[in-house]
């Protein structure tokens, strides 16, 4: 992108290059210095004089006047502090910070879920659909947490999506115990979003999400669901709920096959309590595809795209100037020096 050189260049002290006709200025109105008379007689100092005379050499008063105006110029031009700004920088910009958490316990291996024309547990599909939602969210920081009897954070918040998937799709059923503590996990949810946020000097106004998948009820932990919701909507942590599992499932049995609900624990009302509470909202997935449009849908709530920080590379030039300036004062000093008189000859 091609900028004008003004708008390119700019000054911080711009006034001081009105200083530069003071030297003029000074020589045209002011008196000259009177010269003291000596206080001391020197014997030989009409011969030094005479020894000064002869081995100087002639004076080029325009020459010096134009180095002396130039050395000027350049002190007041490192002094105005000249800067060049650089072309516009996109800079990457966190748009939330958010956290899935994701149910493990061992009702998440009911397999009533279907994934390129194969059933599969509820698990395997959520990671499926959950991977390509990780892979969109570009600018948040993305963090995983696991649960079942027990919460744990398997990934804190971070731009990394990349190990964010990687580990998620790792996890295994049962690995955190067999029940499912929500409270729990919403309470972890909050601590570590804000102990992520006062490490990294993020602002508390960053928006803060957390996407809850679970198949069931809350059957333990030390927290209630509604105190690790009141956690919530104190630290202003918004939170949608999804709630998964098909509502009715043909399964063998000794009498022949017969229709169940493999969804009977789940604790709907529970879930859109805690959604609504904290300004989230409570979706329902009863198969694959319905579990892939809630998550397009939580793109367009809590969309990436937002406005970009701009940035403008400053280099300052005051260097150049002043070290003309400063190579001018040795040349003009040096020829004032006897031995250059004598060096050209």
């Amino acid at each position: 992108m091609s900028i004008p050189l003004l708008d390119a260049l700019s000054w911080t002290y711009a006034w001081l290059l009105l200083l530069l006709p003071l030297p003029w200025l000074c020589w045209r109105f002011l008196s000259p210095v009177q010269q003291p008379q000596a206080v001391a007689h020197i014997p030989f100092a009409a011969d030094w004089g005479e020894i000064s005379a002869s081995s100087a050499p002639p004076a080029n008063n325009k020459t010096r006047l134009l180095m002396l105006s130039l050395i000027w110029l350049c002190l007041l031009l490192a002094a105005a502090r000249p800067e060049w700004h650089g072309d516009a920088v996109e800079l990457p910009v966190s748009g939330r910070d958010l956290v899935l958490a994701v149910d493990i316990s061992g009702s998440m291996r009911m397999q009533d879920f279907n994934l390129n024309g194969q059933q599969v547990d509820r698990l395997t599909a959520t990671k499926a659909v959950a991977d390509a939602f990780i892979q969109r969210r570009e600018g948040d920081r993305v963090g995983l947490i696991l649960f079942g009897t027990q919460a744990y954070v398997q990934t804190p918040l971070t731009f990394d999506r990349q190990t964010v998937r990687i580990l998620l799709n790792e996890s295994a059923i049962g690995l955190a115990g067999k029940a499912t503590a929500i409270g729990d996990t919403i309470a972890l949810a909050v601590k570590r979003m804000q102990q992520s946020s006062g490490a990294s000097g993020t602002s508390t106004t960053l928006d803060r999400v957390l996407i809850l998948l679970t198949d069931g009820v809350n059957t333990a932990g030390a927290i209630s669901p509604q105190q690790a919701t009141e956690l919530a909507v104190t630290a202003g942590l918004k939170i949608y709920t999804i709630g998964i599992g098909a509502d009715s499932m043909t399964v063998g049995g000794f009498f022949g096959s017969q229709q169940i609900n493999p969804s009977a624990e789940l604790d709907e009302k529970g879930l859109t309590s805690i959604a609504e509470q904290t300004g989230g909202q409570y979706f329902r997935a009863r198969d694959t595809d319905q579990l892939n449009r809630i998550y397009h849908i939580i793109d367009q709530l809590e969309p990436v795209e937002r406005e970009r920080d701009m940035f403008r590379p400053v280099h300052a030039l005051f260097m150049w100037p002043l070290g003309f300036a400063l190579l001018l004062a040795i040349f003009l000093l040096a020829s004032m020096l006897p031995w250059s008189a004598a060096w050209k000859r």
